[in-house]
């Protein structure tokens, strides 16, 4: 019997407890999943793979999860790993127009490889982040939102780029 192996793939500009739920999710479906992080080149990200890949190894708790910088479509790194499964997070119907494009042409560029999509749970579907960055770039808590070690580098980050107030 071969091992089952599955990607989910995505920038994880920063990982999201959304992330971590869809990643935990998975990972009891396959006997390995790979966490692939993209260098999504229409993101302007805020992390460099180096950081989202420390967040997100510092953030999943799964053993049969690795992560992995996954450069190029998608479909050649599924492909070279030996994957034969995409798996992707579903928080709304909006996601799901997006993600069935993706999942379609992705078909067509390497028809073995099969989308699997997993409803996001209840507690995490409005988590994304785009919007945690720009709560946490405004000095918003975020700290439900993220992993401990994601708000503490946010924090980092932000407090950086802010300048210091000159005092009268």
């Amino acid at each position: 019997m071969s091992m089952r192996l599955a990607v989910y793939p995505g920038s994880f500009d920063p990982i999201t407890n959304g992330h971590v739920n869809i990643i935990e999710r998975a990972s009891k479906l396959f006997d390995k999943l790979i966490v692939a992080v993209a260098d999504n080149t229409t993101k302007s990200m805020l992390f460099s793979s180096v950081e989202r890949i420390e967040l997100i190894r510092s953030s999943v708790r799964a053993s049969n999860v690795v992560v992995e910088r996954a450069p190029g479509l998608t479909v050649d790194f599924v492909q070279k790993s030996g994957a034969r499964v995409i798996v992707r997070g579903i928080r709304s119907g909006q996601d799901f127009e997006l993600e069935h494009a993706v999942a379609w042409n992705n078909r067509k560029l390497a028809p073995t490889i099969e989308t699997l999509f997993l409803l996001a749970d209840d507690s995490v579907a409005h988590i994304k982040s785009t919007i945690v960055k720009e709560i946490a770039r405004n000095g918003g808590n975020v700290e439900a939102l993220v992993p401990p070690m994601v708000n503490s580098r946010l924090k980092e980050k932000f407090s950086a780029a802010k300048p210091k107030k000159k005092r009268p």
